[in-house]
């Protein structure tokens, strides 16, 4: 029965480690706003205009990043995508598409600065200002049946 109860405690304790959004809360002209990098897509990757390898921009999975500038220049970034106290990333839903507001700001500097985010389903594609791409693999596809790996 110990054993029992044991294992149920750490399944629960561990799901609940599992399940928990990592979520920050920003201030951008004096109003609270929060921010993920957690979405249910995988944002973090490099960030390119099409067809060129520079000026990037390269999101890392624990919210850090680098920003490269058209002069080519490069800074450090902090980012997110907004979302709810909760975590549940805000969004409007277009056709075949859904559109964020990406939030970043430079390492150092205080102020944040946002712009849009996208992901283009039928594409498979995400922007970053509409214009730095980067191709990426849905998640829920490779859950299907019969879906591999390319």
């Amino acid at each position: 029965m110990k054993k029992k109860l044991l294992f149920l405690t750490l399944f629960f304790g561990l799901t609940q480690l599992q399940a928990q959004i990592k979520v920050d809360k920003i201030t951008y002209k004096n109003i609270d706003h929060f921010i993920t990098t957690t979405i249910g897509y995988p944002v973090p990757g490099l960030f390119l205009f099409e067809g060129k390898s520079e000026p990037s921009i390269l999101l890392n999975p624990n919210g850090t990043g680098v920003f490269q500038y058209e002069d080519l220049s490069k800074k450090n970034i902090t980012w997110g995508i907004e979302c709810t106290e909760e975590g549940i990333p805000i969004f409007k839903e277009g056709f075949n598409s859904a559109s964020y507001t990406f939030w970043y700001k430079t390492d150092n500097d205080e102020n944040w600065i946002f712009t849009q985010f996208s992901i283009h389903y039928n594409k498979k594609k995400m922007f970053i200002m509409g214009e730095r791409v980067k191709d990426y693999e849905d998640y829920n596809d490779l859950k299907k049946p019969g879906k591999t790996r390319s």
